[in-house]
């Protein structure tokens, strides 16, 4: 990229002090020596949920996944990957791309 230079001119547009128009008016950005900026976008993460293939936002809470997926927390259990994972941990778990997730729903009923 080329170096680039924008000049503005703020005293043509907004009436300012002689003071302000003399050190406001022949302004330079240098965007060469701006630091460059990373963008990050981040996949949505595929799981398997009960066997079936699920996507979901990356980087999702185990309470969010159940949020995304219109399930009420208090009225479920998850096992994780193989084993049961206790609320305490819900918080802190981290969906990644593979994972396989159980989740059982509480039906009550007589």
């Amino acid at each position: 990229m080329k170096n680039q230079q924008l000049t503005t001119n703020t005293s043509a547009s907004l009436p300012s002090t002689s003071l302000e128009a003399s050190s406001a008016s022949n302004q330079h950005l240098d965007f060469a020596a701006a630091e460059p900026v990373e963008v990050q976008y981040k996949q949505p993460t595929t799981l398997q949920v009960n066997g079936d293939s699920f996507v979901c936002k990356a980087n999702s809470s185990l309470p969010e996944l159940l949020e995304q997926m219109e399930l009420d927390p208090r009225l479920v259990a998850v096992e994780y990957n193989g084993e049961i994972l206790h609320r305490q941990y819900w918080q802190t778990t981290e969906m990644k791309d593979g994972d396989r997730l159980e989740i059982v729903t509480i039906v009550g009923g007589g």
